[in-house]
């Protein structure tokens, strides 16, 4: 990629959020259109490590949503949040995912830490 490619594309970013779930990590970021104008693109990134290989790779899709559909986006999300609740009762939040040789690490700092506010918490 180009060097100026690539500084117009930084620029495009206005605010960020990255929220790390197991493998994945879910990158919220606010951008900003030729136009000025804001939208927001969901990346997913999951990580990928294939037998053989020393360096894992990561695999991310992308989805954009723009500003005019962001209660439409949210009435729908809130709506199948609230269904999946109705079938499975409360819904415990995922651990933080931790490489195999550094569990016994992670799990005496994550007795220090308090509990933190998932997904699905934030809809309600």
């Amino acid at each position: 990629m180009e060097k100026n490619q690539e500084e117009r594309r930084e620029q495009e970013i206005v605010y960020s959020r990255s929220i790390k779930a197991g493998k994945r990590i879910y990158y919220l970021d606010v951008r900003k259109a030729r136009n000025e104008d804001l939208y927001l693109c969901i990346t997913e990134s999951k990580r990928r490590q294939a037998e053989g290989e020393e360096m894992p790779s990561f695999e991310k899709h992308k989805v954009f949503l723009y500003k005019e559909d962001f209660a439409h986006f949210t009435e729908g999300l809130k709506d199948v949040i609230a269904y999946v609740e109705s079938q499975l009762g409360a819904i415990e939040e995922r651990q933080e995912w931790v490489p195999e040789n550094q569990e016994e690490a992670a799990s005496e700092d994550a007795a220090d830490e308090p509990k933190k506010k998932g997904l699905f918490g934030i809809f309600k």
